[in-house]
């Protein structure tokens, strides 16, 4: 057999062209993830010099994703009519311009609006991925693009808790969100000189065979009587939640209950995002078979309930609780790729911008919500009562998770 026909293969689509579009795709996702963790690690910085408790930057964070929240839900119907670069490119724009104005903020309420700003460009990063994978990675290779697009991210935000820290103790918080400035457009310009690899005229139908080549009645809208797209909706807003939780309140929390020596806070998350892209790699093979996507969604999240409760009522020596992190993230990293498939067999033909909006809207309102009931609870002191709410979200996703096979599904063409 020639090389080139063994690059081609499965599909007959060559590998370095699927690689290069996953490639671009992921690493703008990448970036989107390291936007949305500048600030968390800066908290300890941030009550200083803004004379505020975490409750209020909490709050910040909240402004952050609610803003993001509505801009992806309707971000999607924009990639499905205009296509999807130029939405990624004004994404990317704004989250740099986001990042130079936090850098520069001398108040609360400047602090709050540039996190505004970073909130309308992180919207629209979902439903300009997952369209541009549905439509242009060949569908053989798709359970490993959502696998480098889970991993991609996770990268992202093991990426911004020890750059961020890292400058910040060096230099600033100010000089830390000025190079999460620098990075976002950087990878702007990246996008641009790469653009004709991901153009997309919009309204672009999926290719004959591709999963989710089928249609739903009822117009622009239709798409939203689905009740699986609302349990997919659903099963998001639990999943941001722990994410969010994880993010800006269980590292400090375990500090808290085991007496972990501050160098290690943030070393915690970054474990925990890195062990969570590892995962995700593996979970690619797994989402192979998609009948099984609920099943190891659900045995995965159960894993990382049992780590998250160790966590909460285990004496641990200090230097446990970074490895627990790992395997709380390894765990939920197996999930991903078949989250993304569970999602797929939801999305009709040519919906595909708008389905991704709504449900990874869920996203954005969990973690959105989060901080306002766990910042209280880290004011309060009651650090074990973070990890048993997380532990209480992380068993209400399984059951999430289970529900979205007896609500139907749209059927995958050509899957057994």
């Amino acid at each position: 057999m020639s090389s080139s026909a063994t690059s081609a293969a499965p599909s007959g689509v060559p590998l370095r062209q699927d690689a290069g579009i996953i490639g671009l795709i992921a690493a703008a996702h990448m970036v989107s993830h390291f936007s949305q963790l500048l600030l968390p690690p800066l908290f300890p910085w941030l009550k200083d010099a803004f004379s505020v408790g975490y409750t209020e930057l909490g709050f910040v964070m909240t402004l952050f994703f609610t803003v993001s929240c509505a801009v992806q839900a309707a971000s999607g119907f924009v990639v499905d009519r205009h296509g999807p670069l130029p939405v990624l490119l004004g994404g990317l724009g704004l989250l740099g311009l986001a990042a130079f104005g936090l850098a520069a903020s001398t108040s609360y309420a400047m602090l709050a609006f540039f996190a505004v700003v970073a909130g309308v460009g992180n919207g629209v990063f979902h439903p300009v991925d997952y369209t541009l994978i549905n439509r242009k990675v060949s569908a053989p290779r798709l359970g490993h693009a959502y696998s480098l697009h889970a991993v991609s991210g996770n990268l992202g935000w093991a990426l911004a808790p020890v750059l961020m820290v890292g400058v910040a103790v060096a230099w600033s918080w100010r000089g830390a969100l000025v190079v999460g400035g620098v990075v976002a457009w950087a990878m702007l310009v990246v996008v641009w000189l790469q653009r004709d690899r991901l153009s997309l005229a919009p309204g672009a139908a999926p290719a004959r065979g591709e999963p989710g080549a089928t249609q739903v009645p009822g117009g622009s809208f239709g798409f939203l009587r689905l009740p699986s797209v609302w349990m997919c909706f659903g099963f998001f807003f639990l999943s941001a939640c722990i994410l969010s939780v994880v993010q800006a309140f269980a590292p400090e929390a375990a500090r808290q209950l085991h007496g972990v020596p501050v160098a290690l806070v943030a070393v915690c998350l970054t474990t925990y995002m890195a062990c969570s892209a590892a995962g995700g790699l593996a979970g690619g093979f797994l989402a192979v078979d998609p009948q099984r996507s609920e099943r190891v969604v659900a045995m995965s999240f159960a894993a990382a309930a049992c780590v998250a409760l160790a966590v909460a009522l285990l004496p641990l020596p200090p230097l446990a609780v970074p490895v627990l992190f790992g395997a709380m993230g390894l765990s939920v990293g197996l999930a991903g790729p078949s989250r993304d498939l569970i999602i797929k067999r939801s999305t009709p033909t040519q919906a595909s911008g708008r389905v991704y909006g709504v449900v990874y809207s869920g996203l954005d309102i969990g973690q959105a919500i989060a901080p306002l009931f766990f910042g209280p609870l880290m004011d309060a002191g009651r650090y074990q009562g973070v990890w048993l709410g997380l532990v209480a979200l992380q068993l209400s996703l399984i059951a999430t998770a289970v529900n979205v096979r007896r609500v139907g599904r749209v059927p995958l063409q050509g899957t057994a």
